[in-house]
C-alpha cells in the first residue's frame, strides 16, 4: 500500500478540463480531447454554487451568511471570488493544447458574449423568477451589469492574454517557483497595471453632488427627487465613492442595481444586518441604487482571476503533488494574511461592493486555501466519494446555477398554484415540510434550501452525469 509520502511524490499529470462544463470558465479555445478530469476543482466548483444557492435562499433569515452590508465579509462575500478563481484555473487547462490562436480567440469571444446573454436575462431584470409571476424589463432601468457579466469580462480580457502569450510556453516544462512566475510575467504586469489605475482612481477622483429619484413602488418617497451631498475624493463609504460615480457616469443611475447590501446597513435600519424598513432619520443614499457588480470594481475583481491562472499554471507544469501544494498553500496565506492585514490596520478595508484589494487578497488567499485543501482530500488521499454531490454539481454547474441559483426551476413551478399564487408547491413544501415540523422559520428555510434545492440538484445532475448531459456554454 502507498504510503501518504508516496501518494505526495507520486507523478499526477494535470487533466484537461472540458470547457463546455465550467459555469465560469465558459470557453476556453477549442475542445479538448477526452481526459482525466481534476476533480477538486469539479467539487470547488460545486462548492461555490452550493454557496451561491444557500446564501440566497437562505440569506435573509441568516444574515451572517449573507452579503456584508458595508465593509466586512460574510459567507455570500466569497462567492463571486471563488467563481473568478475557478476561471482562472481553467484557462491554462483547456487553452495548454490549442494550435490555432484564431479558433481560440474566437472560441473565447463567442463564449463571452453568450455569458452576456445569459447575465442580461438573468439578472437586468427579465426574469422575475422564482416570486412573480412576470416577465419583461422596461429598457429604461434595464441593469447592464451582474454576476456572469463580470465573470464574461474578466475571462474575456485574461483569456485573450493567455492566448497572446502562449507561444512562449509551448512545450516548456518549468519546474521551479521563479520559473512559474516568469511563464505568468505578462499576467502579473497586467495585474499590477490594473491595481495601480483601480488605486488612483478609487482615491483621486472627484465625486460631485448627485441626486436620484426613488423607483421603488412600495416606498412612500416613490417618485421623489433626493439630492446627496458629496464634493470630495477618496471616500470609501457608500454615498461618496468613486465606484458608484463612475457607474452613475457611465451606466447612467437608472441601470445600476436598485437593492444594495448597503440598505441594511445601521445608518439605514435599525434591524442591521436584517433588512427592515428605514430609519425616520436615514441618510437619502439610503434608497438609492448602486452596483456590486460595476465597472471599476469588476476591472478590480480581474486580479482575483489572474492569481487564479497562476494556480492553474501550476497544476499544468508542476507534475509533483508535494511542489504544487509547496506553491499553493503558502501564496494563499500571504494574501489571506495581507489582506486582513490591511483591513484590520484600517488602511484598506474589506469591500465587496467596492472589491477593494484588501478584500482581494483575503478572498483569493481563501479560494487558494480551499481548494488545496480538496486537492490534498481527492486528488491525493482519493476521498473522492465523500464529495460526489458536489462533483456533479460542478460537473453541471451552468445548469444548477440557473435553475436552483437564479430560481428558474421555482418560478416555473410557483406557475402553478391553487386558488391564489401565494398557495404554489414550494410555498407548501416549506411551510408544511420545513417550518411547521422545526416551528422556525429561520430553521424551515434553511433546511428546505440545503435538501429541496442543494441536495435535489445534486442528485439531478447526477443522474445527468450518469447519463453524459451537460450545459455546454
Amino acid at each position: 500500500m502507498a504510503t501518504g509520502q508516496d501518494l505526495l511524490r507520486r507523478s499526477h499529470p494535470a487533466a484537461d478540463e472540458d470547457p463546455d462544463r465550467l459555469l465560469v470558465a465558459a470557453g476556453e479555445a477549442e475542445k479538448p480531447r477526452r481526459a482525466k478530469r481534476v476533480a477538486s476543482l469539479d467539487i470547488f466548483r460545486g462548492l461555490t454554487v452550493a454557496m451561491m444557492i444557500l446564501v440566497d435562499g437562505a440569506g435573509g433569515e441568516w444574515p451572517v451568511i449573507g452579503h456584508a452590508p458595508w465593509n466586512g465579509c460574510n459567507l455570500a462575500d466569497f462567492v463571486m471570488p471563488f467563481f473568478l478563481f475557478i476561471v482562472g484555473m481553467a484557462i491554462p487547462l483547456s487553452l495548454k493544447r490549442i494550435p490555432n490562436r484564431l479558433l481560440a480567440v474566437r472560441r473565447v469571444v463567442v463564449r463571452t458574449l453568450k455569458l452576456l446573454f445569459w447575465g442580461i436575462i438573468l439578472q437586468g431584470g427579465y426574469s422575475h423568477a422564482p416570486d412573480k409571476l412576470s416577465y419583461g424589463v422596461d429598457m429604461k432601468h434595464i441593469r447592464w451589469c451582474g454576476i456572469l457579466q463580470r465573470i464574461a469580462l474578466a475571462y474575456l480580457v485574461v483569456a485573450l492574454l493567455e492566448i497572446l502569450t502562449k507561444d512562449a510556453k509551448v512545450g516548456d516544462q518549468p519546474s521551479t517557483p521563479c520559473s512559474i512566475f516568469k511563464l505568468c510575467c505578462w499576467q502579473w504586469i497586467l495585474a499590477a497595471c490594473i491595481l495601480v489605475t483601480y488605486l488612483l482612481v478609487i482615491y483621486e477622483t472627484y465625486v460631485p453632488d448627485w441626486e436620484f429619484t426613488v423607483h421603488n413602488t412600495d416606498s412612500q418617497d416613490y417618485g421623489k427627487v433626493f439630492t446627496v451631498a458629496c464634493g470630495t475624493r477618496g471616500k470609501l463609504d457608500p454615498p461618496c465613492n468613486a465606484v458608484g460615480y463612475i457607474d452613475r457616469q457611465v451606466l447612467g443611475i437608472n441601470h445600476m442595481y436598485q437593492h444594495p447590501a448597503w440598505k441594511r446597513s445601521k445608518a439605514c435600519t435599525n434591524n442591521s444586518p436584517h433588512e427592515g424598513p428605514f430609519r425616520k432619520n436615514a441618510p437619502a443614499w439610503c434608497q438609492a441604487p448602486f452596483d456590486p457588480e460595476g465597472i471599476l470594481s469588476s476591472m478590480s475583481s480581474i486580479l482575483t482571476t489572474i492569481i487564479g491562472v497562476h494556480y492553474g499554471h501550476v497544476l499544468v507544469h508542476m507534475k509533483s503533488h508535494l511542489n504544487r501544494l509547496k506553491l499553493w498553500v503558502p501564496m494563499g496565506l500571504a494574501l489571506l494574511i495581507f489582506g486582513i492585514i490591511l483591513h484590520f490596520s484600517h488602511a484598506i478595508p474589506l469591500n465587496k461592493q467596492l472589491y477593494s484589494f484588501s478584500y482581494v487578497c483575503v478572498t483569493a488567499g481563501a479560494a487558494a486555501i480551499v481548494f488545496s485543501i480538496f486537492y490534498f482530500l481527492v486528488d491525493i488521499l482519493g476521498l473522492r466519494t465523500l464529495f460526489l454531490p458536489l462533483e456533479w454539481i460542478g460537473m453541471n454547474a451552468m445548469l444548477v446555477f440557473v435553475m436552483a441559483a437564479e430560481g428558474i426551476f421555482e418560478g416555473f413551478l410557483n406557475g402553478w398554484y391553487y386558488e391564489s399564487p401565494n398557495n404554489t408547491l414550494v410555498y407548501w413544501i416549506q411551510k408544511h415540510i420545513f417550518i411547521k415540523v422545526w416551528h422556525s422559520q429561520r430553521v424551515g428555510i434553511l433546511l428546505y434550501v440545503i435538501f429541496a434545492q442543494i441536495l435535489f440538484w445534486a442528485l439531478v445532475a447526477g443522474v445527468l452525469h450518469h447519463l453524459g448531459i451537460y450545459w455546454k456554454l
